[in-house]
């Protein structure tokens, strides 16, 4: 509480004070005097994005922009959130880069003042800490233990990398088994980056294989984050050698787009015959090249979302937003564009529950009883999705230049994590 004091003037310096010290350094709230809600007004919402466009190895994120403008623009056809429209500021840059997405998340907040980030989208999230204590709603792909816990943080399809205690979602292993004919006695081979993304991945993974009855005959955190590698044999050599000297039956990479080429590529040349599977390679745009469309020829790729192939209500929706969206041209659909039309959607369907009086809190307690059922992602709820995902997914497989669907959307119950 401010001390007492005796003129306008100098209660005005003293709260502008206040507000600068809390928003700089205390995480406190950013909101400016006589504002009754940060980012809304009595006819628009003020969204932001935090997306990696642009990164060191070439991956690019930068269409979760596009698939979250056109979920926010149907919206305000339809006439908004209660009557607010949307005001989406589009997503920042963060560059893969701990330092920007920290600077990002400051920027929507203390300089654009939004009320939520959706869609938030990178392989590192420093400004979560951030977030959370400014009290933001901010949604996006939960591959990150940021995701798991904090109060005004959620993953557009729940939890992924859960912290002891929560549960892991079972789709990756669970449909390796139904194409290699089943998990016992099948050995696979698991390798990431060397980073903390990548070490979770492997601790994560290395359970849910193991739970589902394959034996995990290698998981390692050991590709450089920052720099691909022009010489893959020293991982080929050890993954070909992983199950009792012999090749594993499955070879997982839990690794960004270039990686997996590099990786399946130096398998392939190696001799190796078995499964190969990545969580990222759902992408047309990446059979536009031979050697890219060689290189992931036949690979199994993890979906946690319906497969762009089903032909669906929700899907025939998605794709005529994301049409519309483009300026009415026909483009190649991939899994960034569904990141960040469903971390739209999340955040609509809550604030929608939340009413007229939108507010951090009441957004909060709608969250806090949220569920719906036949989204793109399966049955969502919270706050069950703060601490396991939706349990939902598929298997696509590369074939011939085009994707099938290997694995339909199916939902598995998870299993416990510790």
């Amino acid at each position: 509480m401010l001390r007492p004091i005796r003129t306008l003037a100098a209660a005005a310096a003293a709260l502008l004070l206040a507000t600068a010290c809390n928003s700089a350094s205390t995480g406190g709230t950013s909101q400016k005097p006589g504002d009754s809600v940060r980012g809304v007004t009595a006819d628009t919402v003020k969204v932001g994005g935090i997306v990696s466009m642009t990164t060191a190895s070439g991956y690019s994120k930068k269409d979760t922009d596009l698939g979250a403008r056109a979920r926010y623009a149907r919206a305000n056809a339809e006439g908004g959130i209660n009557g607010r429209r949307i005001e989406y500021l589009g997503a920042e840059d963060d560059g893969q880069d701990p330092a920007r997405n920290l600077a990002a998340a400051r920027r929507l907040v203390q300089q654009e003042q939004v009320f939520a980030v959706a869609p938030m989208s990178s392989v590192t999230f420093a400004g979560a800490d951030f977030l959370d204590r400014q009290k933001v709603p901010t949604i996006g792909w939960g591959t990150l233990p940021s995701f798991c816990g904090p109060k005004h943080i959620y993953g557009f399809n729940g939890c992924l990398v859960p912290m002891p205690g929560g549960t892991l979602n079972q789709t990756w292993p669970e449909g390796l088994a139904t194409v290699l004919g089943g998990a016992r006695g099948k050995s696979v081979a698991l390798l990431a980056n060397d980073n903390d993304a990548g070490k979770f991945g492997i601790r994560t993974f290395t359970q849910g294989f193991k739970a589902a009855g394959y034996r995990v005959a290698y998981a390692k955190a050991a590709v450089p984050a920052t720099s691909l590698p022009s010489d893959w044999s020293a991982y080929t050599k050890e993954i070909l050698r992983s199950a009792n000297g012999g090749a594993p039956d499955a070879v997982i990479s839990v690794m960004q787009t270039p990686y997996n080429i590099g990786l399946f590529t130096a398998l392939k040349r190696a001799g190796y015959r078995g499964v190969l599977s990545d969580p990222t390679d759902y992408d047309p745009g990446l059979l536009a090249k031979d050697a890219t469309r060689q290189a992931l020829d036949g690979v199994h790729v993890l979906l946690q979302f319906q497969p762009f192939e089903a032909d669906t209500p929700a899907m025939r929706q998605f794709k005529a937003d994301i049409r519309k969206a483009a300026g009415g041209k026909e483009v190649p659909l991939n899994m960034h564009m569904m990141t960040g039309y469903m971390s739209a959607d999340l955040f609509l369907s809550i604030a929608a529950e939340a009413g007229k009086d939108l507010t951090v809190e009441s957004f909060q307690k709608a969250a806090a009883g949220f569920s719906d059922n036949g989204t793109l992602v399966g049955d969502r709820a919270e706050p069950r999705g703060q601490k396991e995902s939706f349990g939902c997914g598929a298997l696509v497989r590369l074939k011939n230049g085009r994707y099938e669907i290997a694995v339909p959307f199916t939902c598995y119950e998870p299993i416990p994590f510790g």
